[in-house]
């Protein structure tokens, strides 16, 4: 075959041009089902619960701040249109442990589900990540160090390419340790000289704005949303504030 192809730089040069473009294609394709940071929930709009993965199965995976796997399953949605229970759907398929031969840092805790395959920072890394997860899939996690501010030491830094910031314990204490930026969406925080159903709420997420009722509004609107959606899309992550 290769011989054939010898006398043909044609032919050569079509086989390389497929061969090219199916290795780019499959590139693509893994990329596009890999796991992804695909939501953040913000209690009330105004507490942290958890981050989101979605692996390439569908699965979502809600992990803490500080890289506890939570909870797994599927989104369920409502007949009544745009709800989405809150708790998910038990996933059905196969799940696998640590055993007793893992490091004691992660023996017991999921080893995969689906899949999507855990792997956990051991007794020898330092102490702030010890037990946490590493990575989920293929999307690596790193977190803030012993070093790093008193606010948001131990919490999530790293979501693959994408850094976490914190607002730190010398900010306003409305937002002090609360989300500062994920990834390119910077996150402001109403603050303590704003009304005081408004402070600790979610004031911006990217070019987003959120207004709630404040305390002079109609009692049965104070502190829910005035203007944004509880659920929204912004730079392609999921943001939801139940």
């Amino acid at each position: 075959m290769w011989n054939g192809l010898e006398k043909n730089p044609t032919l050569v040069k079509y086989v390389m041009r497929n061969l090219f473009a199916t290795l780019i294609l499959s590139f693509l394709v893994s990329a596009a089902f890999s796991q992804k940071l695909s939501q953040v929930t913000i209690s009330g709009g105004t507490n942290f619960s958890y981050f989101s993965f979605t692996t390439d199965q569908g699965i979502l995976l809600r992990v803490t701040d500080e890289g506890k796997l939570q909870e797994w399953g599927t989104e369920l949605l409502s007949d009544r249109g745009n709800y989405y229970d809150p708790k998910l759907q038990p996933y059905l398929g196969r799940i696998e442990y640590y055993g007793q031969e893992a490091d004691s840092a992660f023996r017991g805790k999921v080893r995969s589900i689906g899949t999507c395959n855990f792997t956990y920072y051991g007794h020898l890394d330092e102490t702030t990540k010890v037990g946490k997860l590493k990575s989920v899939g293929t999307l690596l996690l790193d977190y803030y160090s012993n070093f790093d501010n008193a606010a948001y030491k131990g919490k999530l830094r790293f979501i693959g390419s994408s850094v976490v910031e914190y607002y730190s314990s010398v900010d306003d204490e409305a937002y002090r340790g609360k989300l500062k930026t994920i990834g390119n969406n910077p996150i402001t925080w109403y603050s303590t000289f704003d009304d005081k159903l408004l402070k600790g709420k979610i004031k911006r997420i990217g070019s987003v704005p959120f207004e709630w009722y404040s305390s002079f509004d109609k009692t049965e609107l104070r502190g829910a949303l005035k203007s944004g959606l509880y659920r929204q899309t912004i730079g392609g992550v999921t943001y939801i504030l139940r």
